[in-house]
């Protein structure tokens, strides 16, 4: 997470995870989810915020959740099934379902058909925002086996030399194992930025860097400057003389294997409009021997970590080992919300009779 998007140590409030997590899943039951959906969901939520994934935990998702049950974009108790398999490959409806909760389900159907063949490959059709992509992905770490997630992100994207938007934002994210180190997850949308931090910008008041968004009419706006209020967001690497070209074919990869290949359409033609997902899960043991590849894992991250950093830096570090160093610092003092973000809190919580406590 960019530092920018962090809320001001000055102004953030701090509250602990288990105060927070009892008031969302009171939020999720409220909103006609049962007890056990309501926790799940919430620990997606939590685990983002924990990591300070801020674009993908209460303070951006929440009341968008809430939004969306409320105009019944999201099934508060969907009979989510297969509908197509083949040994270890399947294809799930999510039945309006929260992603939440289908995608660990999903996930976990993935790391099932894995166990049995070595590999498990699941596609999710007719399905909502799942979260923090690298969340679904990191299930498959405690079973010895390296996760995929992907999932179909807002038509907000322009392609490559694009005035129009008709690619997704579409985040991947891969969680490997290791035996000593931190796992290695990374999680990004191939999006030049995650469409939830331009909001997240607009709520912190942080200028867009440059490459980030282009004017209405597709031109790259290549300084810093505030997010205009019409703007398209730019494939990752922004233009194609830095590589947006690669985040750009990225994008429609991921919604070839979530959306075409769960016969959910694609891009602004998805069927519904709903959301699609991939999962994949990787048995290490059906590929090569488990205590070897996390060895050799902890002496790539190590390598990594203790390279040289470039002038102006202090360390060099990897995708995960700053998530992780976060947890640890908000599992003690607490997780940092903006003022807004708790006074939301606060009036979502008397509106529906919840318990909310900052203490």
């Amino acid at each position: 997470m960019l530092e920018r998007f962090h809320v001001p140590e000055d102004v953030a409030v701090r509250v602990k995870q288990q105060n927070v997590r009892s008031t969302i899943e009171g939020i999720f039951t409220k909103m006609g989810m049962s007890d056990t959906d309501a926790v799940q969901a919430t620990d997606v939520l939590i685990w983002a915020d924990l990591r300070g994934i801020e674009s993908h935990g209460i303070s951006n998702m929440m009341r968008r959740y809430v939004e969306w049950f409320q105009n019944g974009e999201i099934n508060p108790n969907p009979k989510w099934e297969i509908i197509r398999e083949a040994a270890a490959v399947c294809t799930i409806d999510s039945d309006k379902g929260h992603g939440l909760v289908v995608g660990p389900e999903a996930m976990n159907v993935a790391i099932e058909r894995a166990e049995k063949y070595g590999i498990g490959s699941v596609s999710v059709t007719n399905g909502s925002h799942f979260g923090a992509a690298g969340y679904h992905a990191a299930l498959a770490l405690e079973h010895n086996m390296i996760g995929l997630a992907m999932t179909t992100g807002g038509v907000t994207v322009a392609p490559t030399n694009g005035a129009e938007k008709l690619v997704g934002l579409n985040p991947l994210a891969i969680a490997v194992p290791t035996m000593n180190e931190p796992p290695f997850i990374f999680d990004a949308s191939m999006s030049s930025v995650a469409g939830n931090k331009i909001a997240l910008a607009k709520r912190l008041g942080v200028d867009a860097l440059p490459g980030w968004v282009a004017e209405s009419d597709g031109t790259p706006i290549m300084e810093e400057k505030p997010v205009p209020d019409d703007y398209i967001i730019l494939p990752l690497g922004g233009t194609r003389e830095v590589g947006s070209h690669k985040g750009y074919s990225l994008a429609v990869m991921i919604e070839i294997l979530s959306s075409v290949l769960s016969a959910g359409g694609a891009g602004a033609n998805r069927r519904g409009g709903l959301a699609s997902h991939h999962f994949l899960a990787y048995k290490i043991d059906a590929f090569t021997d488990v205590d070897q590849f996390k060895k050799d894992m902890d002496e790539y991250m190590v390598s990594l970590t203790n390279s040289k950093p470039a002038p102006g830096h202090d360390s060099v570090t990897y995708a995960g080992l700053p998530e992780y160093e976060e947890e640890i610092e908000r599992l003690e003092k607490g997780i940092p919300y903006h003022p807004e973000v708790i006074e939301w809190l606060t009036d979502i919580s008397a509106e529906l009779q919840v318990p909310f406590s900052v203490k």
